[in-house]
């Protein structure tokens, strides 16, 4: 028992992010907010990206990406190992260590990442 809980205190087990509250990192893809960086329990990290036009393809060696589009232009498409699928909004793609991909088109993204974000695993060819 911890010494909060001895003394009658309530511990807060859950974490709790405001992304209003994060700045903004330029990115391979545009512009991403990163949350939940720092919380020990969750093994990964959360991010909000805004994905310019020329987002630049790239893949991690050791990072999974499950994408879920929040936002996107009519003619937003992703490109994973050179095919190219159209994507719409709320759709979701997992993407794999060792998957060449690149955005297409304006879009919002919330991308959840496994184990928790690496800058220095982003690749390019």
């Amino acid at each position: 028992m911890s010494m909060a809980e001895q003394q009658g205190q309530s511990v807060r087990r859950w974490k709790h992010v405001d992304f209003a509250d994060i700045e903004g990192v330029q990115c391979p893809c545009g512009t991403a907010w990163r949350g939940l960086t720092e919380v020990v329990e969750f093994p990964g990290t959360v991010h909000i990206t805004e994905i310019s036009e020329n987002a630049q393809r790239h893949y991690h060696k050791t990072l999974t990406e499950t994408y879920f589009f929040l936002k996107c232009e009519d003619d937003a498409q992703m490109e994973l190992d050179g095919e190219v699928i159209p994507i719409r909004e709320h759709q979701c793609i997992v993407i794999p260590p060792g998957t060449r991909h690149c955005a297409m088109g304006r879009m919002t993204v919330l991308i959840i990442v496994l184990p928790k974000f690496d800058p220095a695993d982003e690749w390019y060819e």
